[in-house]
């Protein structure tokens, strides 16, 4: 005989509730958890008529929580309440699966797939976002309706809303794979996505100058600073990604071809070529031994993990407040824009597989703007300069035009004369005369 508990059924009571215990909840009636062998278990204990039934919600873990149980069995006594049997109700829906499952055997088959980066967002975005409201929906009754009213719950955040849906729309097209829903069914098929905004953040020569000394100053604390300081120099001259230089070990590092032959990126496979100040940086970078990596971190043979916070540090000191690391690489990607370098060359040296990528990145600095717009305004302006230029006024042509604007104002009001007839000539046949007479 188990021992009975009454307190509210929280995470924390779930995980403290030991072996033949069970935990009747205080504020639902018959909603308790109960762990006989190993996990914990949630259920629902109801009168039905004559008899009471014991009918179980799940076990405690993944998909179900203290929270998502207790929903569940909100909807059981619903149920209930209006007539049906819901163990009758379960067997009808054996053979389907709910949001939340079906959201658990995608990551089970396709997260494998996915970088470790996607796979925690995905992850965070299916427990805190699309479980939330859709969690215990049946996979095959989500209709359109359903995917806007999430949409429209996350507008807030644009980009996150955008992904949210793109993730949703994954597990919907695995549904239709595994015969979950009807084939092209997909609800979040054209959904029309929220406009997002990309940062046009990059550093001018000026703040690269600001940049510098700062980087100087923390490198010379300690040797940890050392590779902070490190890290950022290799961003800015490398256009890498930040994962891209944390993980970067020496065997990756081919100083001879100047190249950076990383096995597994975001993007795959790639190389990373290297201007001649980023290999004599690297050369000047200590090695540690037992450790393979480039960037050191705290703990032995491990890489700086952390670049967050240090660097949030440095760009005040250099009164670069709003900077993110990764707008180092926008400014890469800038400077070879402002050097007339063409998006494919650019592309190749930040390693992008498609040319729309790279105009992201490559926004032209401003100096180069103002320069073009001067140059434009310069040769409008010479162009203005070489028409006709009229001639000068002299002391004759104001007399003049004085003179016509007084006759004209004369003209003007002098009343008009009634016209006269032309005086008629009279000839010697129209006076009926003749010579003889």
């Amino acid at each position: 005989m188990p021992k009975i508990l009454h307190v509210r059924i929280t995470k924390e009571s779930v995980d403290r509730l030991p072996r033949d215990h069970m935990i009747r909840d205080t504020s639902l009636a018959g909603f308790g958890v109960r762990r006989q062998q190993g996990r914990a278990t949630y259920f629902l204990q109801k009168r039905i008529g004559r008899r009471v039934r014991w009918v179980t919600i799940g076990p405690h873990g993944s998909p179900w929580t203290a929270e998502s149980a207790r929903k569940e069995a909100y909807r059981l006594l619903g149920q209930i309440a209006g007539g049906e049997t819901p163990v009758t109700r379960r067997r009808e829906l054996e053979g389907k699966l709910t949001v939340r499952e079906a959201a658990e055997h995608f990551m089970a088959a396709h997260g494998t797939h996915l970088k470790e980066a996607s796979r925690v967002k995905y992850r965070y975005l299916i427990d805190r976002c699309i479980n939330d409201l859709l969690g215990d929906r049946l996979i095959e009754s989500i209709a359109r309706a359903d995917v806007m009213r999430l949409h429209t719950k996350m507008a807030k955040k644009p980009p996150l809303a955008n992904y949210a849906v793109s993730v949703l729309s994954k597990i919907m097209s695995w549904a239709e794979d595994e015969g979950l829903r009807p084939l092209q069914s997909n609800p979040c098929f054209r959904l029309k996505k929220y406009r997002e905004n990309n940062r046009q953040r990059y550093l001018s020569q000026e703040e690269y100058k600001r940049l510098g000394p700062v980087l100087d100053r923390t490198a010379q604390i300690d040797t940890e600073n050392l590779y902070i300081v490190a890290a950022i120099r290799l961003l800015a001259l490398t256009g890498a990604r930040v994962g891209e230089i944390l993980s970067l070990q020496w065997t990756f590092v081919d100083l001879e071809r100047r190249m950076l032959l990383l096995p597994d990126s975001k993007t795959g496979q790639k190389v990373i070529r290297l201007n001649p100040q980023a290999v004599e940086f690297l050369r000047k970078i200590p090695k540690t031994e037992g450790n393979p990596y480039v960037i050191v971190g705290r703990r032995r043979g491990h890489h700086l993990v952390n670049l967050q916070k240090p660097w949030r540090r440095i760009r005040k000191e250099a009164k670069l407040n709003d900077v993110r690391l990764h707008d180092l690489r926008h400014s890469y990607a800038s400077v070879g824009a402002a050097q007339k370098g063409s998006l494919p060359m650019i592309g190749r040296l930040l390693g992008h597989n498609h040319t729309r990528t790279t105009a992201r990145y490559a926004h032209l600095a401003a100096d180069p703007v103002d320069q073009l717009n001067a140059s434009i305004g310069d040769t409008i302006s010479k162009a203005l300069s070489m028409a006709p230029k009229a001639a000068p006024a002299t002391k004759g042509s104001f007399r003049r035009l004085r003179r016509m604007r007084s006759l004209q104002l004369v003209r003007r009001n002098s009343p008009k004369q009634p016209k006269r007839a032309p005086a008629r000539t009279l000839s010697a046949s129209s006076s009926g005369q003749t010579d003889g007479l």
